[in-house]
């Protein structure tokens, strides 16, 4: 297939969770005999924070407005088997209602942000998406399953709601047994105000009781207010290239959920099947869904209170420990490779729905 994505950033991962699963994605797509033509709006927040400028598995095409990508990418547009559009990308209404009236081959939305996404619908808030627009995309493919799905459909008209998630690249997530588990739980993640709360009573609050062990936070925009305990490292960005060096390093690693997609359920992070790949236990807070994706204590850990996270940190041992993350990887390695999504997202762009009667689009 000839894909055309118009997508948030492949080029820089700062701040955002969008730039690795879109380089994971396409990099198997590019692997199973598809090609990808990867058009980002050039904004100067990412043009400065770049660790990937040239990607090798797809092309790349920079553009600075709507109007410029009307004009050079028509042509792509109407002659590809597929267009993609994602959430937050830029005048991304703009866009969508462009790409839905030109597009000659199937159009999908690709909501890496589901419950985010629906909550600003909510509100009014059509910074990326408009409800009008939901049923003018022929796919809706979405990193939040389960009910959304049916939300998405009966609601906002989509034709087809797929689950879409996130998922690993095994080449590069990987046990590595030269780095020393220096860190006794670490945690992945750019601030948000309600993901907060959970680190400060999951992470912070325990490395208070547990003085005598070492943590970590990496991630950047945490505010400057807020009080570290000695015995955790922070590190205010840390590039892809480094995330599998830091899993690796880590006893247990936490994974802390979005308000709303706790609300939604079936919204895994992709930063859970990062760590499980590396072989590292996963500590993360409850949500509906989570246990259809891993096995609760036998393949990952669910937390209620910052007791659960000391006992887990003190009273499991190293046996116990590592059979959990080697169960987590077996599961993750079987279900949510790159290889495994790019062969969903292709059947989803497949089933393109009958067009309704009546003049086409």
């Amino acid at each position: 297939m000839r894909i055309v994505v118009f997508g948030l950033s492949i080029t820089s991962s700062w701040g955002n969770g969008h730039a690795t699963t879109f380089r994971a994605l396409t990099k198997a797509l590019h692997a199973a005999g598809h090609s990808v033509l990867f058009a980002e709006r050039d904004v100067p927040w990412y043009a400065s924070h770049r660790d990937l400028p040239d990607p090798p598995f797809c092309e790349l095409a920079l553009y600075g407005s709507v109007g410029e990508a009307r004009e050079r990418f028509a042509a792509d547009v109407r002659d590809a088997d597929a267009v993609v559009v994602g959430s937050y990308v830029p005048d991304g209404v703009a866009i969508g209602e462009w790409a839905t009236e030109t597009a000659g081959g199937t159009t999908a939305f690709y909501d890496i942000d589901t419950p985010v996404t629906l909550a600003k619908l909510a509100a009014g808030d059509h910074e990326y998406l408009a409800p009008a627009l939901i049923p003018k995309y022929d796919v809706y493919l979405s990193f939040t399953g389960g009910p959304t799905l049916t939300r998405l459909e009966r609601e906002f008209g989509s034709p087809a709601a797929r689950p879409l998630y996130c998922s690993v690249d095994p080449d590069l997530y990987r046990p590595d047994d030269g780095v020393p588990r220096d860190l006794d739980l670490g945690y992945l993640g750019t601030w948000s105000a309600d993901r907060q709360p959970t680190v400060d009573r999951f992470l912070i609050e325990t490395a208070r009781a547990l003085p005598e062990r070492r943590f970590a936070v990496a991630g950047p925009q945490y505010p400057e207010s807020i009080d570290w305990p000695a015995n955790v490292d922070r590190t205010d960005h840390l590039p892809p290239a480094e995330h599998a060096r830091f899993y690796n390093r880590q006893r247990f690693t936490l994974n802390v959920t979005r308000a709303d997609m706790i609300a939604a359920g079936y919204a895994p992070s992709v930063r859970l099947f990062e760590a499980a790949a590396c072989g590292t236990p996963v500590i993360s807070d409850r949500w509906a869904g989570l246990d259809e994706l891993l096995t609760p204590g036998e393949e990952i850990l669910i937390a209620d209170s910052p007791a659960d996270v000391r006992r887990w940190l003190t009273e499991v041992s190293e046996e116990e420990r590592a059979a959990i993350g080697a169960a987590a990887r077996r599961r993750v390695l079987a279900e949510h490779t790159a290889e495994r999504r790019a062969a969903e997202l292709v059947a989803h762009l497949s089933e393109r729905p009958a067009p309704p009667a009546g003049p086409s689009r």
